[in-house]
């Protein structure tokens, strides 16, 4: 499955257009070695030029190996930009869901999409290893020296440039399902931006960099960053909380993980991560669940004409079993704001999904009688959904709700056709919607 980043949109943007004139692996290589022995000169290392050279000197010998191409570029525009540079090999592999035709060359790997675009670059000859690392020390030794901040706007675009590159490697590795490095590449382009003579908090990077730590079970290292982006309010409508109560089950600390849950739910009780979090922990633990709809009740008093906490209220109830409840919650939901499509479209499903489960209840009686019985109250209740899922149809605006609901509808129909011409009708109109789009 496609593993997902709130900011991936962001991430894929950072375009890593390499230079007109990219430095040869030995041209680089002299440049540092000529700069590193300015530094060595009592008198040149005291100018803050003197480390902004070496810094830029780190950022060519970093930027060599990645040859003359960029994020974005396609196969025709390096074809031409490379000219006789060829690629040893190339084959097709799939990385993080998705499949990317692979070039090989003798300093790095380029990786293009299904739409022929080079997605990410990985260097496998590197002119150092930490050239990153170095160009950074060397702009911050530059911002030290530099007391009267003559310096400061070189010596902040050299930094926020290395941001740009650690960032970069993030994602490349994240790409290549190197979790632990790619985590330690966002933290690291998070504190360089923040070191920087204009400093900024990278929120993407950081929320990155615990992200990546959990998916990779490294529970730990992600729990600081998760509360940091907390703090500074970073949460993608409460599914920082749902992550963090996560970490701290893998941590073994319920209580920790039971008070983000319920300070996540107090703020976001639309979040369903947040949701499941908070039933998953009062299963499990024995609690009373009803501390559930305490909290609900909060927030419904706060803002009683919500009609989508009246939708959360119903899921919940779903979760728990509580058929009536659930049928209550989410007409009363629909009921406070006839224009809220999620309390009809909860109202559909609860009653879809109870059909199916009955239908699957008669497949399993041997018993006659029982059979229709449950058949009987099979037909009831998918009956039951039509006017619902119809009020949605026609009350929301998103095409793709539209389309979601249509497919029940269609479902539904297929079975009541035989009913009379206005089922086979009503079929037919939701069938060309599945066919042929809205």
């Amino acid at each position: 499955m496609k593993r997902i980043f709130i900011a991936i949109a962001a991430l894929v943007a950072v375009v890593q257009i390499a230079d007109a004139q990219v430095k040869s692996a030995a041209d680089a290589k002299k440049a540092v070695e000529s700069a590193q022995a300015a530094t060595a000169n009592p008198k040149k290392a005291a100018k803050p030029a003197t480390w902004i050279k070496l810094g830029g000197a780190y950022m060519d010998a970093y930027n060599s190996p990645f040859g003359n191409g960029w994020v974005g570029a396609t196969k025709q525009d390096l074809t031409f930009i490379m000219g006789n540079v060829k690629p040893t090999s190339t084959e097709t592999v799939t990385l993080a869901g998705e499949t990317f035709s692979k070039e090989v060359y003798s300093t790095m790997n380029y990786y293009f999409d299904a739409n022929g675009a080079l997605r990410f670059i990985e260097v496998t000859k590197p002119v150092y290893e930490d050239a990153l690392d170095q160009a950074l020390a060397a702009y911050e030794k530059a911002k030290e020296i530099d007391v009267a901040g003559k310096k400061s706007k070189d010596i902040d675009a050299g930094i926020k440039n290395v941001a740009a590159k650690y960032l970069d490697c993030g994602m490349t590795s994240y790409m290549l399902n190197d979790l632990a490095d790619a985590s330690i590449c966002f933290e690291k382009s998070a504190d360089a931006s923040a070191s920087a003579p204009v400093p900024v908090v990278d929120t993407m990077a950081i929320y990155n960099a615990g992200f990546t730590a959990w998916i990779g079970q490294d529970y730990k290292r992600s729990e600081p960053f998760f509360l940091r982006c907390i703090d500074l309010n970073y949460v993608d409508n409460g599914e920082v909380y749902a992550k963090l109560a996560d970490v701290y089950m893998n941590l073994a600390d319920t209580t920790a993980a039971k008070n983000v849950l319920e300070k996540g739910f107090s703020a976001y009780p639309q979040c369903n991560n947040i949701i499941i979090g908070l039933i998953n922990y009062y299963i499990s633990s024995g609690e009373d669940p009803n501390r559930l709809f305490e909290l609900l009740a909060e927030a419904k008093n706060l803002d009683p004409n919500n009609a989508s906490l009246y939708y959360v209220e119903g899921d919940i109830h779903k979760k728990l079993g509580h058929f009536d409840e659930a049928v209550a919650s989410y007409k009363k939901a629909s009921e406070i704001n006839p224009e809220y499509e999620f309390g009809y479209i909860g109202l559909g499903i609860l009653y879809y999904d109870k059909a199916v489960e009955i239908q699957d209840a008669a497949a399993k009686e041997f018993d006659d009688k029982k059979y229709e019985q449950l058949m009987t109250e099979f037909e009831s209740t998918l009956e039951n959904a039509i006017e619902p899922f119809e009020k949605a149809f026609n009350s929301t605006k998103d095409n793709q709700i539209k389309t979601s609901i249509a497919e029940y509808l269609k479902n539904i129909y297929f079975r009541f056709r035989d009913r009379g011409p206005e089922y086979q009708e009503a079929y037919e109109k939701y069938n060309s919607i599945m066919t042929n789009g809205l």
